[in-house]
């Protein structure tokens, strides 16, 4: 098992729904910063999932993606487009791609964020 960038190499059909939620998370980062630049409102964004006890919840756990319960319930995926940069609204960008990517699938995803 190994992670890089936000991508972990397994055959847990849990873990190919997150790649591919990773994936899409960067792009939607990389086409908004390719249109908008790098507005400077700098903040975080991440991914509430829900409930921890779900499969994809203890996926994420068992690879290591997510360490602790989340203050909001569930897990937090932490700024899914991995994007190095401190705008809020790239990083908003990307998680709410992230957490609609987890829709198409049933898994209850909301994409939060908070000014730095």
């Amino acid at each position: 098992m190994s992670k890089i960038r936000g991508i972990v190499n397994s055959t847990d059909s849990n873990i190919r729904i997150h790649n591919e939620a990773t994936v899409a998370a960067k792009e939607a980062a990389k086409a908004y910063m390719d249109k908008h630049g790098e507005p400077m409102y700098c903040g975080f964004a991440w991914v509430n999932i829900q409930p921890a006890t779900s499969k994809f919840c203890r996926a994420l756990k068992a690879h290591g993606i997510v360490d602790h319960v989340s203050y909001y319930r569930g897990y937090d995926v932490w700024a899914p487009c991995n994007t190095p940069t401190q705008s809020m609204d790239v990083k908003e960008c990307g998680a709410e791609a992230y957490a609609k990517v987890l829709g198409t699938y049933g898994i209850r995803a909301t994409m939060m964020s908070r000014a730095d």
